[in-house]
């Protein structure tokens, strides 16, 4: 303790760490952060398609149904029905709208699990759409291509 001395000096504390650049810890959480909301945001956005499809889809039946309650054109009525069938059809397989006749109705019948396509109301979609004057039950039928692609529908994700 020499008072002619060098005097001392008190402690140095260090600076507060800088928030930036952040630990590379928090690089990593930050990514995983952000993957996960792009891929919430990827799901959302596959949903909202799905939906907007399935209430096109049903918005063209509910057409199709009021045209046909307005007008008595059968053919016209078989041949947009089939071409709705054919279209919804991929969703199930790629190659379902290239099927014809007997096969076409099997088709669709192996998706209700039952035959009325084939032997019921959804037979006359096999040469009805062709011919000048067919016999339709028409809300049959409609209510039967309803059930079909509510089947379709749900069983792609696309809940009705």
């Amino acid at each position: 303790m020499n008072p002619t001395g060098p005097e001392l000096r008190d402690i140095h504390v260090p600076a507060d760490p800088s928030w930036w650049p952040p630990a590379p810890g928090w690089w990593l959480l930050a990514t995983i952060v952000i993957a996960v909301l792009a891929l919430l945001i990827l799901r959302l956005r596959q949903r909202m398609q799905r939906r907007q499809w399935r209430q096109r889809v049903i918005a063209e039946l509910d057409r199709i149904a009021t045209d046909a309650s307005l007008r008595e054109d059968p053919p016209r009525l078989l041949g947009e029905l089939s071409q709705l069938l054919r279209r919804s059809a991929r969703l199930v397989d790629v190659a379902a709208p290239g099927f014809r006749g007997t096969d076409w109705l099997a088709f669709l019948d192996q998706q209700l699990g039952g035959d009325e396509f084939s032997r019921g109301p959804g037979r006359v979609l096999l040469d009805g759409p062709y011919q000048r004057r067919a016999s339709v039950d028409a809300d049959a039928l409609l209510a039967l291509v309803r059930r079909w692609l509510t089947r379709v529908l749900e069983d792609r994700g696309t809940h009705v």
